[in-house]
């Protein structure tokens, strides 16, 4: 199998190098040989070892595995909690989306719920002349 060679940029690496370090410490603080991690980790030791020296290609369940070991797992749900950047474009309304009005072709009329009404009533003959609507209006 080929090796993953992931590029970071530096601070992206020294995030995750951090990471790794807090998670030694962790572990260290509790007394739990690292055996004992990957083993209720159900990961492999040389994973555990990416992990604690920060290897980018340790998969995030890999890192949530050993968060719940330490129980250390709720840390976890404080990442971008408190998103002040998001919240702000969130309140400036920058994008704004507004959808285009929708284009039946007459074979796909019949799927429109107001044309079905129409075509129920016998009234089918008006189904030729819708061609453009939003689907609140019958024309």
């Amino acid at each position: 199998m080929k090796k993953r060679n992931t590029i970071l940029l530096p601070r992206a690496q020294k995030t995750i190098s951090v990471l790794g370090e807090n998670i030694k410490l962790a572990r260290l603080r509790r007394k739990f040989s690292a055996e004992q991690v990957a083993e209720r980790a159900d990961i492999s030791r040389p994973t555990l070892v990416s992990i604690e020296k920060g290897n980018p290609n340790v998969t995030i369940g890999a890192y949530v595995k050993v968060l719940s070991v330490l129980g250390l797992e709720n840390e976890l749900m404080e990442v971008a909690k408190d998103d002040n950047l998001g919240r702000r474009l969130q309140d400036a309304k920058l994008i704004v989306r507004e959808r285009a009005p929708r284009i039946f072709k007459d074979d796909k009329l019949r799927s429109n719920p107001q044309v079905s009404k129409i075509i129920i009533k016998g009234q089918a003959s008006k189904v030729g002349q819708l061609k453009k609507t939003d689907g609140n209006k019958k024309q």
